[in-house]
């Protein structure tokens, strides 16, 4: 009984180590593309950046209310949230003067448009990954 014991000990904490293990290597592949807005638009009009997996760091700048972040493949009807990428959505509306972050979300080759339904800005914005 004693062995049994040890032996689900040994294996629950190989399975813990490994998801921090795991944790870890996705917490180094991630980086970060920060992106601003004020009342009504993204500072950042256009990026590129290479295809890989980003968290998107959004900071509401002055606005006045919450924002959030909206990223849809190009040519997608980004009016259906069917074609949202959810993994790209901030966790939580992001509050006037502070920042928000979104999960982590990989991105390949191709355009992507971005918008903020709260704020409502232009539906022109275009991240580009190569």
């Amino acid at each position: 009984m004693k062995n049994l014991i040890l032996s689900l000990v040994v294996v629950v904490a190989g399975v813990f180590s490994m998801n921090a293990q795991d944790k870890k290597m996705i917490k180094k592949a991630t980086k970060t593309i920060a992106l601003e807005q004020t009342t009504g638009e993204f500072t950042q009009k256009q990026l590129t950046v290479k295809a890989g997996t980003y968290v998107f760091e959004i900071n509401n700048n002055a606005v006045g209310h919450d924002v959030g972040f909206v990223l849809v493949k190009k040519g997608e009807d980004i009016s259906n949230p069917e074609n949202h990428i959810k993994t790209a959505y901030v966790t939580k509306p992001v509050a006037n003067g502070t920042k928000g972050m979104s999960q982590a979300t990989t991105l390949a080759k191709g355009e992507y448009v971005y918008f903020c339904p709260l704020n409502p800005t232009a539906t022109d914005n275009i991240l580009t990954v190569k």
